[in-house]
């Protein structure tokens, strides 16, 4: 007989104190209310996994942390028992999200790079993706991405408020892309994937760069997708685009051509511009091969603030369903850890993140969206495939998927401030339950 083990979290979570029910299967009567359907026979995208990013704060907050709790903090994300992240973003030289400005390379006229330092990415960035490996007993997959080429590349002289790349360093920085991969495979990392630039529509008074469709095709073309191939990294993933949905279609279109199709794995997006759902669908119809891939998202204090954290957690879980139910394929959530202020930024960008370290009374404080998290990472493993669904009203999110052991996931996300019941429906059986307001809940259904 069909089973159904439904854990909810709801109201400001508990780990202690989730609902956790076992339900099981019963012929369908013909229900017809307060239906949500299954429709495994309807498959769609295979999805890679959950990951995070380890920046420069990240690591600087990490390292002010006991061994203890860096053990905690690193079992629990990326252990199968709690979060099973599997990935991580590491961004290239600094980002606003480190304690200084820094990058490998300064002297202009060093075009062999023998002055290239890796030492800041040692300094904090490495001891913290040690650990993941030490503690988690597995080799986490890397995606890199830069904010800015050194300030000599740039038109504006800056490492900030955007610039653009000087044609004339096109080949350099392609170079300089390829020397940092080669920095962490050399330390027995997996680097996996990149993007070519981080927000390249945006002029950010931190570390950022400029790119036009045009340029960053070019760039791609002529400089970045050669230097991969010279240097035998052309199992390394190149992704475009890295900024919000709004225009993500209309720079794939821009781009991907018949000369570059094959160079690009996918495109990467960020959610701060709003949800934008329709904008995936339209990528995954017209470029049905590429992979979409949510690079960065957070709760950014200046936009929502940090206190409500329910609304916080539901606001990131829509974004996710939403994405999955139209072509995502993998999820990096932004830093790992940050402090209490939800920094250290160089520029007083402070964001929210998963897991807050308090360095006034050294003690981790888990915040509401890691359980909200654990949700979809935990039970979504690698290979799962997303299959179809239909719901019976709006105030509930509904994403499914089933795994390659069988199992299938359906995760339910009540936006109301009321109780919501369910008939899950699925091949001639159905299940009932019910969501408390405000809540999360995911149903794993098995023999």
């Amino acid at each position: 007989m069909k089973k159904v083990h439904v854990w909810t979290t709801y109201g400001e979570g508990s780990f202690r104190e989730q609902l956790r029910q076992e339900i099981l299967f019963s012929e369908d009567s013909g229900v017809e209310e307060q239906v949500i359907n299954l429709y495994p026979d309807q498959r769609f995208e295979v999805f890679e996994g959950f990951g995070g990013a380890v920046t420069d704060a990240a690591g600087y907050v990490y390292s002010l942390m006991s061994e203890e709790q860096k053990k905690e903090l690193v079992k629990t994300y990326f252990s199968k028992e709690q979060m099973n992240y599997s990935m991580v973003r590491v961004h290239i030289d600094s980002c606003d999200f480190s304690t200084c400005m820094y990058e490998a390379v300064s002297d202009e006229m060093d075009t062999e790079f023998e002055t290239f330092s890796f030492a800041r990415t040692e300094k904090y960035i490495l001891p913290f993706l040690e650990d993941i490996k030490k503690y988690s007993g597995k080799q986490v997959c890397l995606m890199l991405s830069p904010w800015s080429p050194p300030a000599f590349m740039k038109t504006n002289g800056s490492r900030i408020r955007g610039g653009e790349l000087k044609p004339e360093f096109r080949k350099l920085w392609a170079e300089y892309i390829c020397r940092y991969i080669k920095e962490f495979q050399d330390r027995g990392f997996i680097v996996n994937r990149i993007s070519i630039q981080n927000e390249p529509h945006a002029a950010q008074p931190w570390d950022s760069c400029l790119y036009t469709a045009e340029q960053e095709k070019e760039f791609l073309r002529d400089f970045l997708y050669p230097a991969f191939q010279t240097h035998g990294f052309s199992k390394v993933e190149i992704f475009i685009w890295d900024h919000n949905k709004e225009r993500l279609f209309e720079r794939m279109c821009a781009v991907i051509d018949e000369e570059t199709e094959r160079m690009v794995s996918g495109a990467a997006f960020h959610w701060y511009s709003g949800d934008h759902f329709e904008a995936l669908s339209l990528a995954r119809q017209r470029f049905p091969d590429k992979k979409l891939i949510i690079s960065e998202s957070c709760i950014e204090n200046s936009k929502f603030g940090g206190k409500d954290q329910i609304m916080n957690a539901q606001r990131l879980s829509h974004e996710i369903i939403g994405d999955m139910n139209h072509g995502m394929t993998a999820f990096y959530d932004w830093n790992l850890l940050l402090d209490e202020k939800g920094g250290p930024n160089h520029v007083g960008n402070f964001c929210q993140a998963p897991f807050l370290f308090d360095t006034q009374e050294n003690i981790l404080v888990p915040q509401l969206i890691s359980q909200y998290f654990e949700h979809f990472s935990r039970e979504i493993i690698k290979g799962s495939v997303r299959i179809g669904f239909s719901r019976y009203t709006d105030e509930i999110d509904v994403t499914a998927f089933e795994r390659p052991d069988g199992k299938r996931i359906v995760i339910t996300l009540n936006r109301s401030e009321k109780m919501l019941p369910v008939n899950l429906r699925m091949e001639g059986l159905c299940a009932a339950f019910v969501l408390p307001p405000k809540s999360i809940a995911t149903g794993i259904i098995s023999e």
